[in-house]
């Protein structure tokens, strides 16, 4: 074995910490199991069953609610109407398959796993492979399922009746007529993007591609879990492939899982279904292809199993995390699996692009993935090293069987330091090695030291790991590919792009200079078509722009030469804010700031601790990482005021903007105002926690008044946030969504804020 050795920063370990020794408990075909703290109740609300009528209104047919509470549709409408509802829309076909997370997500306080079967009509095993392969969903959830009591229709008392009252007049009050689910329906930009435009031309740039040669990027919309199952759910349709093509990319991924698209003799339980799977990767390889774009899988393998699976296949049993099991790669079954089934795929879908491989991630994968190699008799005698390399090797001889041409990629995330040079020496000379660009950057933001693990926007790279780790690669023969974001990243996920022209452009220039072979765009957030994916593409040439130029290009064609300098400064005011976010690899997967406006502010502390890119609850010491509470309020105000201004300059640019080009401006200032919102709102929800706490401690050093006061405002604050940012949702349907979270929340969360807050200034805090 070899020696520890110092990891690459403080930003691997938390990653590791926070991601890779998560354990997933149970699937295979059961429900996870795990904590079941009581679930939370919602003051606010005049009951369970009215809180499951208002947060589903919108999202799950009447019908469905009314089977799953025992009771007659007209008893849902009676219930949905007393709280000053409007009747809701029918759900369409298309809404209902692509929602499923945001309906597990609003359930999960309020039904037990029977009736949330019953609302979704899954059985248990589909909801179990949803837990755990939709992107670590049960994760997302807290890796526990808080304990619900069945939900059951009962006729309202005369108390709830009068709540009921008070909520439809605060509703009343607050929206008027604009509680109707009128504006742009959720999941619009589907239809949009997909649309193929006959008259559409590709975006100039700069040179004749001598840079860069490969450049990929995730669906803005596609499905995680089982992707290829239903060819309806298309991640890569026409028009959104003509609009990338556009933007100068050439490669598309999408996730894929060995035993579900390819049999094997070994392990017969697996392969169950991939005739079709394959059929549909094949359609959509070829309408790829057309435009110039190849498609690579998403390999992270081999996946773990349950214990009853190793009752028959104990000869390959590794280390177990939960009640998973890794299957060792250190057996020649468990290596002939991976080479045979990736022959398999490639060998029934000939045009593929490749596929890049994880293999030290938060799945459970070969014995060394979660570093305690040790608990397995097999690899506890071998370097992680050499494991590493047999996983990324079985696979890559099983591509180049089928196909000599394809690329196949490995990414360096979650390996140590000591690792790469070992790894990368036994791996073949045909692989293309990844790093993240901007890892193990030092920063300092409000005058704390911190360093970044991945993800940011903020901070821009190529930082000393990639530097150290692409300088290795080379060594060895290998082609270097820069891991990035360019549009989102976890420090804000709810828009579909971060309007920081001006730091993308800096990383483009920064990249430029390297020889590096390619660059991968987004991971499962940030594939939209934005103007930040047209910046970039103007870095990929042999000539290099200065980031002037390049943004001056952007705007000229987005708005027209009169409105450009206006949108220029607007982007230089949002990169200037950005500079200050307080990145933490904690801070970014817990905090609230996916949800802004939206997330609740609950009158009194919760338990709960924050999720990762999931729930945030009231977890302000999880939401923090290492910035004190003043801080990092303090840092969001910075931010939310840099946005502000960046808006208030493409108000100006509305004058002089060309009529064609004032849709995508009016876009540009919609999502600029959404991120203003929600920062603002992180840093209100930072200050109320800190009051609210304050104020229960009813000590001599707090001054209850005083306190009181604070939290009004704050309250009336986010009052205010939440009524715009109902609007602003209600006209954009791709505000609050990202492609693995789904919705995080849709326009009647915003209104249930509202309720909450007049909750908490009418019944809470006089009583405090």
């Amino acid at each position: 074995m070899t020696s520890p050795s110092p990891l690459s920063g403080a930003a691997l370990l938390v990653c590791l910490l926070l991601l890779a020794a998560i354990p997933l408990r149970a699937i295979g075909g059961e429900l996870p199991s795990g904590p079941t703290p009581a679930a939370l109740k919602m003051s606010h609300f005049p009951g369970p069953m009215y809180t499951f009528v208002w947060r589903n209104w919108e999202w799950v047919p009447v019908e469905r609610m009314a089977a799953v509470l025992g009771c007659k549709p007209g008893d849902v409408l009676a219930i949905g109407r007393s709280m000053g509802l409007v009747d809701p829309p029918p759900v369409s076909e298309d809404q209902w398959q692509r929602s499923y997370i945001t309906i597990i997500r609003r359930n999960w306080h309020l039904l037990p796993y029977e009736q949330m079967l019953a609302l979704l009509d899954w059985d248990e095993p589909k909801l179990a492979y949803m837990l755990k392969e939709d992107d670590f969903l049960y994760v997302k959830l807290g890796n526990l399922k808080p304990k619900c009591e069945p939900l059951k229709y009962a006729p309202p008392t005369n108390a709830q009746k009068a709540r009921a009252k008070a909520i439809a007049d605060v509703v009343s009050e607050a929206f008027g007529k604009d509680i109707a689910a009128t504006g742009e329906p959720r999941f619009a930009f589907v239809k949009e993007l997909s649309t193929v435009d006959p008259t559409a031309h590709p975006v100039a740039q700069s040179g004749n591609d001598e840079k860069l040669k490969l450049r990929y990027l995730y669906s803005y919309f596609a499905l995680y879990g089982d992707p290829l199952s239903d060819p309806a759910l298309d991640p890569y349709p026409e028009g959104y492939l003509q609009k990338l093509a556009a933007l100068g990319v050439n490669g598309v991924w999408m996730q894929a899982v060995l035993n579900t698209l390819a049999p094997s003799k070994d392990f017969p339980e697996f392969g169950k279904g991939w005739e079709k799977r394959l059929e549909n990767l094949r359609t959509l390889v070829q309408r790829a292809k057309r435009y110039g774009i190849g498609v690579y899988l998403y390999f992270n393998e081999p996946r773990t199993q349950d214990k009853a699976f190793f009752e028959k296949h104990p000869d390959v049993r590794g280390v177990p995390a939960g009640d998973q099991i890794a299957m060792c790669v250190s057996t020649d079954k468990v290596k002939r699996l991976l080479t045979e089934s990736t022959e398999h795929i490639f060998k029934h879908v000939p045009d593929l692009g490749g596929a890049f491989t994880i293999t030290a991630s938060e799945n459970l994968t070969n014995c060394w993935s979660h570093h305690h190699g040790e608990g397995c008799p097999r690899c506890s005698k071998r370097p992680p090293a050499e494991v590493v390399a047999d996983t990324n090797r079985a696979m890559a001889e099983g591509i180049w069987r089928a196909n000599p041409n394809a690329k196949f990629i490995v990414w360096d995330w979650g390996w140590r330091d000591d690792w790469v040079d070992p790894i990368l020496s036994l791996l073949p000379k045909k692989t293309w090695f990844m790093s993240v660009s901007e890892w193990s950057l030092p920063i300092t933001r409000g005058g704390i030291k911190s360093v970044v693990g991945e993800y940011s926007l903020s901070s821009v790279g190529p930082g000393p790991r990639a530097t150290r780790h692409w300088a290795i690669a080379k060594k060895y023969g290998l082609k270097t590919v820069a891991k990035t974001q360019i549009n989102n990243t976890w420090e804000m996920a709810a828009t579909p792009y971060v309007p920081v022209l001006e730091l993308v452009g800096e990383h483009g220039r920064n990249l430029a200079k390297l020889e590096l072979d390619g660059i991968m765009l987004s991971w499962t957030l940030g594939g939209y078509p934005s103007p930040n994916l047209e910046l970039i593409s103007q870095f990929y040439g042999p000539k290099t722009p200065s980031i002037d130029e390049a943004m001056q290009r952007v705007a000229v064609r987005r708005f027209g030469q009169k409105a450009a300098p206006s949108a220029v400064s607007a982007w230089k005011a949002c990169s200037a804010a950005m500079r200050e976010y307080p990145y933490h690899c904690g801070l970014i997967y817990s905090g609230p700031h996916h949800w802004g406006p939206a997330n609740l502010l609950y009158p009194e502390p919760t338990g709960y601790r924050a999720t990762m890119v999931g729930i945030p609850y009231d977890d302000l010491n999880g939401w923090r990482a290492c910035y004190p509470p003043e801080i990092m309020a303090g840092q969001f105000e910075k931010l939310a005021a840099g946005f502000q201004q960046g808006l208030a300059e493409l108000t100006k640019a509305r004058g002089a903007c060309d009529t064609a080009q004032l849709a995508l401006l009016d876009s540009e200032c919609r999502v600029t105002e959404a991120i203003a919102l929600h920062t603002k709102s992180v840093a209100n929800q930072v200050r109320f926690v800190m009051a609210r706490d304050a104020l229960a401690k009813k000590d001599a050093a707090n001054k209850p008044d005083k306190l009181k006061a604070a939290i009004a405002k704050i309250i009336q604050e986010e009052i205010g946030l939440a009524k715009r940012h109902y609007h602003l949702c209600r006209q954009d349907s791709r505000i609050g969504y990202e492609a693995t979270n789904h919705y995080w929340y849709v326009p009647l969360d915003l209104a249930e804020k509202v309720v909450n807050c007049r909750y908490l200034l009418d019944e809470w805090l006089p009583k405090r």
